[in-house]
C-alpha cells in the first residue's frame, strides 16, 4: 500500500459519540444474517471499534421469536453496546428504543438505510427519507425517549432524482442525533453502480455531527481513498469485511504502522476459522449453527488461495464435527502460511 495514503491519515482524530470515544475510526456495519453476536466478537478482536446488533423490528410483539432473541444477544462486555431499531412509527420506535435500553444498550442507532423490499413495503429502512417530516417525528421521538446517544443510518435518497441525504442530515443534527452513517448509494440503486462519496462529502461538510461512511469500501487502498475523498470521521465496513474480519486489523495498522501484512500465518487463519465454527455452533446449536457456517465459510474460501475444493467439501456437511474436521484436515495439508486471495 503507498505510503503516502496511510501517512496523510496518521493523524485522524478519535471518533467520538456521545461520551464513548472510540478504540478505531472503523467500525462494523450492521447486516442482517451476518452481524450476529459470534461475528461481532472477532471484529471487536481485530479492532473494529464499534459494533451493531443486527437490524431488529421496533414492534416488540415479535421479539419472541428465535431470530430476534438471537438479534437482541447483546454485547454487554463490550462498550459502546449499540443496537439498532427498525420502524416507522415513532411511538413503537421510542418504546423499542427504551426496552433495548433496559437490556444494556448503550446507543440506540435507527435504521433508515436497508434497501430491502420487505423492509421498505412497511415504510421503514430506506422508506422513510420520502418523508422527511416522519423522518423528524421519530428522531426527535427516540431522542428524547432515551438518555443514551441515538444514531442513525441512511442512503443518499430514494432514488437518483430524489437525493436528500443532506436535508435529512439536517434534521438528524438538529432532532439531537449524535453520529451519522451514510451508504452512499440511494434505495433505488441498492447495491449497484458506484458509490457517491461526493454526496458523502457534501453531507460531512453540512453538519458537525460524526459522519460515517460506508459503501463500496473494499479494500484497504479504498477505505483510506475514501477517507480522504469524503473528509469523514470513520469508515463502515460491510461486506469486506465478510470473510476477512482482520481487515480492522489491518486498516489500523495503516494509521499507525505503515502497510498493512498482507500474509496471515497458518496457524493463525486456522485459529480464527476453528473460532469462529465453535462460536456459531455453541450460539445457534449444532443444526442451526452449520447452516449458518456455511455462508462464513463460503467467504472465508473467497478470502483464501486454492481453496475451491475444500469449499466445496465443507459446505456440504451436515454435522458441527464434519465442519470443524474438514477445516482442520484443510489447514494441515498447507505447508507454511496460507496465501490470501488478491
Amino acid at each position: 500500500m503507498p505510503s503516502r495514503i496511510s501517512s496523510k491519515l496518521v493523524h485522524l482524530a478519535p471518533l467520538t459519540i456521545g461520551p464513548y470515544t472510540l478504540s478505531s475510526p472503523f467500525v462494523l456495519a450492521p447486516m442482517a444474517g451476518v452481524t450476529d453476536a459470534p461475528f461481532r466478537r472477532i471484529c471487536r478482536q481485530f479492532g473494529a471499534g464499534m459494533t451493531t446488533s443486527e437490524m431488529t423490528t421496533a414492534d416488540i410483539s415479535l421479539w419472541q421469536t428465535k431470530k430476534s432473541r438471537h438479534r437482541l444477544d447483546l454485547d454487554l462486555d463490550a462498550e459502546p453496546v449499540v443496537v439498532q431499531i427498525a420502524g416507522s412509527e415513532p411511538a413503537q420506535l421510542m418504546i423499542a428504543a427504551r426496552a433495548c435500553v433496559k437490556r444494556g444498550a448503550q446507543i440506540i442507532d435507527i435504521n433508515m438505510g436497508c434497501p430491502a423490499k420487505k423492509v421498505c413495503r412497511k415504510h421503514a429502512g430506506s422508506a422513510l427519507l420520502r418523508d422527511e417530516k416522519l423522518v423528524e417525528s421519530i428522531l426527535t421521538g427516540v431522542v428524547s425517549a432515551v438518555d443514551v446517544p441515538v444514531t442513525l443510518k441512511i442512503r443518499t435518497g430514494w432514488d437518483p432524482e430524489h437525493r436528500n441525504a443532506e436535508i435529512i442530515a439536517r434534521i438528524a443534527e438538529d432532532s439531537g442525533i449524535q453520529a451519522l452513517a451514510i451508504h452512499g448509494r440511494t434505495r433505488a440503486c441498492r447495491y449497484k453502480g458506484a458509490a457517491e462519496f461526493d454526496t458523502i462529502a457534501r453531507v460531512k461538510h453540512a453538519v458537525k455531527i460524526p459522519v460515517i461512511a460506508n459503501g463500496d469500501i473494499s479494500t484497504l487502498e479504498k477505505s483510506l481513498e475514501v477517507l480522504r475523498l469524503t473528509n469523514c470521521d470513520g469508515l463502515m465496513i460491510g461486506r469486506a469485511a465478510q470473510g476477512r474480519p482482520w481487515i480492522f486489523r489491518e486498516l489500523g495498522q495503516c494509521l499507525t504502522a505503515g502497510p498493512a501484512k498482507t500474509r496471515l500465518e497458518k496457524n493463525e487463519l486456522r485459529d480464527i476459522m476453528l473460532g469462529h465454527l465453535g462460536e456459531l455452533h455453541r450460539f445457534y446449536g449444532d443444526q442451526t449453527g452449520v447452516r449458518v457456517a456455511r455462508k462464513h465459510l463460503t467467504w472465508y474460501c473467497k478470502s483464501l488461495a486454492n481453496a475451491e475444493v475444500f469449499r466445496h467439501q465443507v459446505v456440504r456437511v451436515d454435522s458441527a464435527s464434519e465442519q470443524i474436521r474438514l477445516t482442520r484436515k484443510f489447514f494441515d495439508q498447507q505447508d507454511g502460511g496460507v496465501s490470501l486471495a488478491a
